[in-house]
């Protein structure tokens, strides 16, 4: 058996999404795959693989019960492989909860897992994972999510849907409505890593703080976000951005990106996801790359090449 699943960046609404707010997603041409392959043994053999090839997480469970009996983590981030186990664990279960026929089977299984871009970049190795875990095992993916972690379920939605979205929670229920978003301006439009990797729970639990007043700035957000699907140009974008920048800074009490690190850019720099860390989208043109490089961002991926 094979599984893949679509990576993911929010264009709009990022942290609003979490109270209703109707948010732009886009699944990206990066993702990962779940491999599967039944052995005699009543066991569950687990090897988790960067895009490069390497092995970076291994583990070993006793089935039925996935009992832990051993775990390697090959990497120089923080973290350890019993934690990580825990983590995975912890998923697996959870969907056994919701389909006890799941991982009953006399037989046991060796499964790999394969990223197709770096780990760092924030694309969703934990939503594609869920996602994966949610098909084999015959599950509601965002019941998972839920159930496991924590989240508005965004990056779910992008896992499974191959065009733009807008996603939207109404009474705790994902609304998902596929859109076209492909603008005629894409060859001005840039994804720059930030070189670091931001913890989306950091940044929701900030958010939590402001909440109340936030959910007052719901409609004015669901206004930016049609206006971002229908920009017409960068110049119109550019101007979208802005205000969207501003509304979620007057939310989070955080600087904007532009303001704080790069504020000599000719374009526009827009926030995504959680801010901080991971990507950012720029507005440019063919300096935008070197201005960038000069800068020390060496990640930089024009829009067709991020957006499937």
């Amino acid at each position: 058996m094979n599984f893949y699943s679509n990576g993911k960046l929010l264009l709009t609404g990022e942290y609003v999404v979490l109270d209703g707010a109707a948010s732009l997603a886009v699944p990206t041409k990066f993702g990962q795959d779940l491999i599967i392959e039944s052995i005699k043994e009543s066991q569950l053999i687990w090897g988790s693989f960067t895009n490069t090839g390497e092995c970076w997480f291994e583990a070993t469970f006793d089935l039925p019960k996935l009992r832990l009996t051993s775990a390697t983590f090959n990497s120089n981030k923080e973290g350890n492989a019993e934690f990580i186990a825990e983590t995975l664990s912890d998923i697996l279960l959870e969907a056994k909860k919701l389909n006890p026929e799941f991982l009953t089977t006399k037989n046991g299984f060796v499964v790999k897992t394969n990223l197709t871009f770096p780990q760092n970049w924030g694309l969703g190795s934990s939503s594609t994972l869920i996602n994966n875990i949610a098909t084999w095992a015959n599950v509601n993916p965002f019941t998972l999510l839920w159930n496991a972690f924590s989240g508005s379920g965004y990056d779910i939605a992008c896992a499974s849907n191959n065009t733009p979205i807008l996603y939207e929670l109404k009474e705790k229920q994902p609304i998902v409505s596929k859109v076209e978003f492909n603008p005629n301006f894409s060859d001005e439009l840039f994804f720059v890593y930030l070189n670091q990797k931001q913890n989306s729970r950091e940044g929701i639990a900030q958010y939590k703080q402001h909440k109340e007043e936030a959910q007052t700035l719901i409609p004015e957000m669901n206004i930016l976000t049609q206006e971002f699907l229908k920009a017409a140009s960068s110049k119109k974008l550019n101007k979208i951005i802005i205000e969207h920048e501003q509304l979620i800074s007057s939310i989070i009490k955080q600087t904007p990106v532009k303001k704080r690190l790069f504020s000599d850019y000719f374009g526009e720099i827009k926030s995504l996801g959680a801010w901080g860390g991971d990507f950012v989208l720029a507005t440019g043109n063919d300096d935008t790359l070197p201005y960038f490089k000069q800068k020390g961002y060496d990640t930089i991926v024009p829009y067709k090449e991020m957006v499937l």
